[in-house]
């Protein structure tokens, strides 16, 4: 049997390298169309964060900037979705495998989901923070003169120290990044599952568990999506830590957690269809592809 044992492997090992590129693949494409689909909700989120404002004047403030401007921006959250979708997934499904390894298991396994998760929202921290760097300079209106195109962001960027240039607020995008990828990944399959007990199909249970699980992690971490949005829209003003941002925006917000999750209705329902159709859409492609 041991003997055998190495041929198994050898002839199990295509299987499972097609599966894995499955996962980076599907994961990438899901993202992709969710992005297109819901890039105007992320804007008019992203202008109540930096402007303080109502929802009905930031939809007045794009209406008025023209379709053209609309999706000005679209171009880095677009790849770094679609990026961060295919590394999202792929690498979750890797480090699954990983953890399932016994000489990795110092875990149970109903927490691997949730672990690997973690791990997965360090290296997108890592690899997309000046993605979103970039993105929030585009978005904010009052960068239109002075940074008018993507070349003039990304040359302005890059004279700076990388701390206050790309990678200009790491550290709470890091700690987003992680406890949201931790989160979804360990609340997705039990909350499939449950659903599924309801009778109702798999895309509809793929759908309302990425849902439910999106309106968790959002409301949760949104006072980090606004101090990130507050610390990267900057590009001229003197450089301040994460706390000293952090005390500036709370001020700001009169000390009011109702102030401070202004946009915090449109945030969660941007993330409820981004998630419901990236889940609905990966976990298809999975069930497809066998």
């Amino acid at each position: 049997m041991m003997a055998g044992s190495p041929k198994l492997q050898d002839e199990e090992s295509p299987r499972n390298s097609k599966t894995r590129f499955h996962s980076y693949l599907h994961g990438g494409t899901s993202s992709l169309l969710s992005t297109l689909i819901v890039f105007p909700v992320y804007k008019t989120v992203f202008r109540q964060q930096i402007h303080n404002i109502q929802v009905h004047r930031a939809v007045e403030q794009l209406r008025k900037e023209g379709l053209i401007k609309l999706y000005r921006g679209v171009t880095p959250p677009l790849l770094m979705r679609t990026l961060s979708g295919t590394l999202l997934f792929g690498l979750q499904d890797t480090f699954l495998r990983l953890l399932s390894l016994p000489s990795l298991s110092v875990t149970p396994s109903s927490l691997h989901p949730a672990v690997a998760g973690l791990g997965v929202g360090i290296v997108e921290a890592l690899v997309f923070t000046p993605f979103e760097r970039v993105q929030n300079v585009l978005q904010s209106g009052h960068n239109d003169r002075r940074l008018p195109t993507l070349k003039s962001v990304l040359v302005k960027l890059k004279a700076q120290k990388l701390a206050s240039g790309y990678y200009r607020a790491f550290l709470p995008i890091m700690a987003r990044n992680a406890l949201g990828s931790s989160l979804y990944f360990g609340l997705k399959g039990p909350l499939s599952a449950a659903v599924a007990g309801q009778g109702l199909s798999p895309i509809a249970s793929s759908f309302i568990s990425g849902t439910l699980a999106s309106m968790a992690i959002s409301l949760s971490l949104y006072p980090l999506s606004v101090l990130v949005a507050n610390m990267q829209v900057e590009v001229q003003t003197e450089v301040k830590g994460v706390m000293a941002c952090w005390r500036m925006l709370w001020n700001s917000r009169q000390r009011s957690v109702l102030l401070l999750y202004r946009g915090g209705a449109l945030v969660i329902l941007r993330s409820c269809i981004t998630w419901g159709i990236t889940t609905a859409i990966y976990d298809r492609q999975q069930k497809r592809s066998g």
